[in-house]
């Protein structure tokens, strides 16, 4: 505690130029990123696919996933440039003590006085705010899904169903995020300086809560889950999770391709009861084998305890995020750098810390992703052990078609944007050789994993 006390004095100095930083932060990163997109870009410029594809990909598959790669490139350069030009003109306008003033006003106008407080005009100020950044954006939503994702023949929405989803969601932040707000706000208020360890057991709270209720009450809202037909698929999943003692309580089918082509399958749950829920487009372009490879490496997470650790950090993380929040929550030179100089509120506080914090989260992102690499290739190692190797490449090969994924990476773009290891990688470590041979699970023993795109570091 006396560490971060002292740590918060340092670093409130007056006239420190916080905002001139924070530019500097949000600019540089934006470079680093588009010069990793502009290596990435030369890639997707390629004419002929890796070799270890050469046998799998036809040309035309090949040059209609380049042409995926690159327009979300070039939609990525567009958008990143609109969420810069929004970021700048928030900061150098002081759009946010504005938009706070103006919040406060209609307090004061429109509602009763048993209304007034910090957490209340922080609620009205957080959902106008999330209001209009969401209006502002959506030219650029309308366009990802309704050009971008049509034109290579992944959106299945509709417009009325895509207007549905965003009020649905508006109404669901508002029903959700209004609650949890509110104790975030009061914990922080009623706590003192030690108000990170309760933040931190609330956070723990609010995700057991949502890992129950999420299931439940909100992914109905917006997709439909079946339970899995009998038949040999069903009985394969069984069949696996006994296998691997899985705690399976229930299988279901999601419509995935109710909005986009894109398949998928996960598991969700409590340790002691878990759900395991499949894409309809995966069944439909899948045979029931590769299907169970897919899950027999998803299940492989959780027996490698991939799923625990990640939590684990997850919650040392968040830890570590409400600890640093508690040197710069009254830091008066942050807020006065961003034209807050009678009110400190603490939303504020944790908005500017959380820009503040920028480049420590590029550090933290690309370790997780090293780490994740790490994991996907254990977990591929997990299913060749089970006796999966050729179904696991087969399915992997399909899933890469279907969704027009990348099929090579410039290393540097990959270590720093990639939470999995491309195609070619993951083949080679199952040995799979376009033939019917199986990988020798002890090839895969070793260093391998550890490699985040096949170069060191």
């Amino acid at each position: 505690m006396d560490s971060l006390r002292r740590l918060g004095q340092l670093l409130d100095r007056p006239g420190f130029p916080w905002k001139r930083l924070i530019i500097t932060f949000q600019i540089a990163q934006y470079v680093f990123e588009g010069f990793l997109s502009s290596r990435q870009y030369r890639i997707l410029q390629q004419t002929r696919p890796p070799k270890t594809l050469e046998g799998e990909v036809n040309q035309e598959t090949f040059d209609k996933s380049q042409a995926y790669g690159r327009a979300k490139a070039q939609f990525g350069l567009i958008s990143g440039i609109y969420n810069q030009i929004q970021n700048f003109g928030t900061i150098y306008y002081d759009l946010l003590p504005r938009l706070w003033d103006l919040t406060g006003a209609w307090l004061v106008r429109y509602f009763p006085s048993s209304f007034s407080g910090e957490i209340t005009h922080t609620l009205v100020f957080f959902f106008t705010y999330n209001l209009i950044t969401t209006i502002i954006n959506l030219p650029v939503a309308y366009y990802s899904t309704f050009v971008l994702e049509e034109k290579f023949g992944f959106n299945k929405s509709t417009v009325r169903l895509w207007v549905t989803d965003l009020l649905k969601g508006q109404a669901l932040g508002i029903a959700l995020g209004a609650p949890l707000l509110s104790a975030f706000l009061a914990i922080i208020q009623k706590t003192g300086n030690s108000f990170f360890y309760y933040l931190f057991l609330f956070g723990i709270t609010v995700q057991l809560f949502a890992i129950t209720i999420y299931p439940i009450a909100i992914l109905p809202l917006f997709n439909k889950l079946s339970p899995l037909e009998e038949g040999d698929l069903k009985a394969g999943v069984e069949a696996l999770a006994k296998r691997l003692d899985f705690p399976l309580k229930q299988l279901f089918v999601i419509d995935g391709s109710k909005r986009s082509a894109h398949s998928n399958a996960y598991f969700y749950g409590l340790p002691w009861k878990k759900h395991i829920v499949i894409y309809d487009t995966l069944i439909e372009k899948s045979e029931t084998e590769e299907v169970v490879a897919v899950l027999s490496h998803e299940l492989g997470h959780w027996s490698l305890s991939h799923t625990t650790k990640l939590f684990g950090i997850g919650q040392f993380h968040m830890f570590y995020i409400f600890a640093l929040f508690s040197v710069f929550i009254n830091n008066r030179s942050l807020y006065r750098s961003f034209g807050f100089h009678e009110e400190f509120p603490i939303i504020i506080g944790f908005i500017l810390f959380s820009e503040a914090l920028a480049p420590m989260d590029m550090v933290i992102k690309l370790l997780m992703n090293v780490l994740s690499r790490r994991f996907e290739f254990e977990a591929d190692e997990f299913a060749v052990k089970l006796g999966y190797s050729t179904e696991l490449a087969k399915s992997l090969i399909k899933l890469q078609i279907q969704n027009l994924s990348t099929m090579d990476a410039d290393w540097m773009y990959a270590s720093y944007h990639f939470s999995h290891p491309i195609l070619p990688e993951r083949l080679g470590a199952l040995g799979w050789s376009g033939t019917e041979k199986k990988a020798d699970p002890k090839a895969m023993d070793g260093e391998k994993p550890s490699v985040a795109t096949g170069r060191e570091l």
